[in-house]
């Protein structure tokens, strides 16, 4: 390794400072009280139903199609617009689905399971004997709404309803949708929770060493970059220690209580490619939130100025949270593609997506796009870090330089081979 002045290079001191820090908060009493953190964040998720009402009521959209003769599936169309008015909200929304010719059949089952999107019901048959093939659910509540719309299809003035029979399918393109959607919100949701939590650790930690002037020594004593690297990849590193625990044990319990993945719907890019991208997209988000909460907690010295400063970092990202969770209701918008550009809402927004869309090529895109931003973040931060902490320095005196010959000495010994 290069060295300038005596000093260790920047990612050697960097390296140091972390491993300095992971092993002091990794071996502290304070750490069992980090663990038991998640219990608030899992109140506030309890509470949190409200939060993406609009992305519900996207995934509850629901259409049946028509697969009929044409004139058929026109009076059938024609039909669910008088009936309207006198079913309300509840009657789904009827498309065209394929005019057939006399005497055509049509596997309504089969296309029914091997479609993806807002398709939940088709509708076969004729007039006067209508077939309404869906799931379970969906039977239950949609077989007297067709039974009226076929019968005014038949005779607006009709009194008697004609017999739907049924076809009962496993799942549908509507109800797939549906179950990803929901997973797109709780990946979201969980994503959020877990940077807002464990980001804002670097604060007090900070905090507390510029007020015994410990990192006015280690500004005099190695790179004031390398602190900043050290101290953000150490509390990522405590992070991702602090996941696998509370991931081992809620799949401990969830594994005990007969709940497994095969119970929700399978995201569009399979469970394990899932996983692996959520934890890619936390380093990412965690980094990103990570470097501007290290930037704002140079600005401070007491906890009251911290409190003050991060309160609009903190509002800002709970605006970018809502703006990820609104993208979800505009895949291929305006919307959607905004928050997959914009660097804080990007993790939150290719989470979801990776939940509702199979394609692997738009993360390997944004992950190096949100590289890029971490980068230049974790620059500017420390730009400013430096700035801030060396200015505060300087009041420190002789003192504070002094120390540091101590301080940079057992640097560079935990350096050698031999530490």
């Amino acid at each position: 390794m290069s060295m300038k002045e005596g000093r260790l290079s920047i990612w050697r001191a960097a390296y140091v400072i972390a491993r300095r820090d992971f092993t002091a908060i990794l071996f502290s009493r304070a750490f069992i009280f980090f663990l038991l953190g998640p219990l608030f964040p899992v109140f506030v998720m309890a509470l949190a139903g409200g939060v993406g009402a609009q992305v519900q009521s996207e995934a509850t959209a629901a259409d049946v199609g028509i697969a009929m003769e044409t004139q058929d599936v026109d009076a059938m169309l024609a039909a669910r617009d008088e009936v309207r008015h006198l079913i309300g909200p509840a009657l789904p929304r009827m498309v065209e689905l394929e005019r057939l010719e006399p005497g055509e059949q049509f596997d309504a089952a089969e296309y029914l399971e091997s479609r993806e999107g807002s398709l939940a019901a088709i509708v076969t048959g004729t007039l006067e004997a209508p077939q309404l093939t869906a799931t379970e659910g969906r039977l239950q509540r949609w077989q007297g709404m067709v039974s009226m719309v076929a019968a005014h299809a038949s005779n607006p003035g009709a009194q008697s309803y004609p017999p739907v029979s049924t076809v009962t399918v496993e799942t549908s393109g509507a109800s797939e949708n549906s179950g990803r959607l929901r997973t797109a919100q709780g990946g979201q949701l969980l994503l959020f929770l877990l940077i807002m939590l464990l980001a804002s650790m670097v604060l007090s930690n900070l905090v507390e060493e510029k007020g015994n002037k410990i990192i006015e020594i280690l500004a005099a004593a190695i790179p004031m970059d390398a602190v900043f690297l050290g101290k953000l990849f150490a509390m990522l590193g405590i992070s991702v220690v602090g996941i696998a625990v509370w991931g081992s044990t809620g799949f401990a319990i969830l594994t005990a209580g007969g709940v497994s993945l095969s119970d929700y719907a399978n995201p569009g890019v399979g469970w394990p490619m899932f996983f692996l991208l959520f934890a890619a997209y936390f380093g990412m988000g965690y980094l990103l939130l990570g470097s501007i909460f290290l930037a704002v907690g140079s600005l401070a010295t007491t906890v009251r100025e911290v409190q003050t400063l991060s309160m609009p970092a903190t509002m800002f990202q709970i605006l970018v949270f809502f703006f990820a969770s609104l993208a979800v209701t505009d895949r291929g918008g305006w919307i959607e593609y905004t928050a997959m550009a914009f660097p804080l809402s990007s993790p939150f927004a290719m989470v979801a997506r990776a939940a509702v869309d199979d394609a692997i090529w738009p993360h390997l895109v944004a992950l190096a796009w949100q590289a890029l931003c971490v980068g230049i973040f974790v620059k500017a931060g420390a730009s400013l870090f430096r700035k801030r902490v060396m200015k505060s320095g300087a009041r420190g005196g002789r003192k504070s330089r002094s120390l540091a010959k101590l301080i940079g000495g057992m640097f560079r010994n935990s350096s050698s081979p031999a530490a």
